[in-house]
């Protein structure tokens, strides 16, 4: 490292121990490159694109950013294998769905085009590598795979890169890309779903506008391979629509409810003084000014009377659906 460069505590921290300056003097420096582990990568990225700014670095200490694999160039992108282009950006949690019992989502949000269809393809891949086992959990929820997040714009730019290992689905209003691996279109493969059946699930909300935090809820429950009982538009400002789905409501086989509300978001507190089950209340950012993009009904579920309403994020439908599934998980066990 050239003797001018001025590192903080954490890039000195970060630099320690990955690099060894082999040689400086006479204005000449070389780099030799220890290990990098991916978080790292932004960071070093930072460090070389800052010093090459200020021209504090000999053009061969630049081209070690190459060596790194930082590069964007389109040679070295050609040259990556999938592995090496998939790690670049992710570190995927396979076993997710063994350890917690549900599976990993793609959040789709601020990622590019291929780096959805690279992660997608890399969880499909999985799913097929681990259906040859003879161990395999043949569950729906073993094999779910999602992108959520993803606007129609997205999606076309998603769609139009090849997949190796899977085909895609589009839910329009839910926003959401669901993938199914190709062991299981290729091959007539009986799939279990302990919830479907025996269980159902309740996805209610107040107004039409919260179509879509409700439909991302029920879709992620429906691929993993739960029964779903939409009641929408049912708000608390024509309170005869909830009272008259009371019969689907208090169902002997509904296990769970989610409710998406705006507004004021009343409706979570008035299932939840209506039912059995558990009440999972999604906030939406649904609401004139005051409504402060969610955060009042956020609070107002928050500060609900009725007992077992718990709360999750605003917008929250994909977290709301995980919940509701181990819900109706440890509801079998009972």
């Amino acid at each position: 490292i050239h003797p001018q460069s001025q590192l903080n505590m954490m890039e000195r921290k970060v630099w320690a121990p990955l690099l060894r300056c082999a040689r400086v003097g006479g204005g000449d420096a070389l780099l030799k490159v220890v290990h990098i582990q991916p978080c790292q990568k932004s960071t070093i990225i930072r460090c070389l694109g800052s010093f090459q700014h200020q021209q504090l670095l000999q053009p061969k200490l630049i081209n070690a950013k190459s060596r790194c694999g930082f590069s964007s160039s389109s040679n070295d992108k050609a040259t990556r294998s999938p592995e090496e282009t998939l790690e670049y950006f992710a570190n995927l949690d396979h076993t997710r769905s063994r350890r917690t019992g549900f599976p990993e989502a793609v959040f789709g949000a601020g990622k590019t085009p291929e780096q959805i269809a690279k992660i997608l393809d890399d969880m499909a891949g999985k799913v097929n590598l681990a259906a040859k086992e003879e161990d395999f959990d043949n569950s729906v929820i073993s094999r779910a795979i999602l992108a959520t997040r993803i606007d129609e714009e997205l999606y076309k730019q998603v769609a139009a890169i090849p997949l190796s290992n899977g085909k895609i689905i589009y839910y329009q209003t839910a926003k959401i890309i669901s993938m199914t691996a190709n062991h299981f279109l290729s091959n007539d493969t009986t799939i279990t779903s302990p919830l479907n059946g025996s269980r159902r699930f309740v996805v209610a909300c107040a107004g039409t506008t919260d179509l879509p935090v409700a439909e991302e809820a029920a879709v992620t429950l429906e691929v993993a391979g739960c029964e779903v009982d939409r009641i929408y538009d049912v708000g608390v400002a024509g309170l005869h629509r909830i009272i008259n789905a009371l019969p689907r409501l208090q169902h002997d086989d509904v296990v769970c409810v989610i409710v998406c509300a705006g507004m004021d978001g009343a409706l979570p507190s008035v299932v939840g003084g209506l039912v059995k089950v558990p009440v999972i209340a999604v906030p939406t950012s649904i609401g004139y000014g005051a409504a402060f993009s969610g955060v009042s009904p956020l609070l107002t579920m928050l500060n609900s009377c009725a007992p077992g309403v718990g709360v999750v994020n605003i917008d929250n439908g994909f977290g709301a659906a995980a919940l509701a599934f181990k819900c109706g998980m440890n509801a079998l066990k009972s």
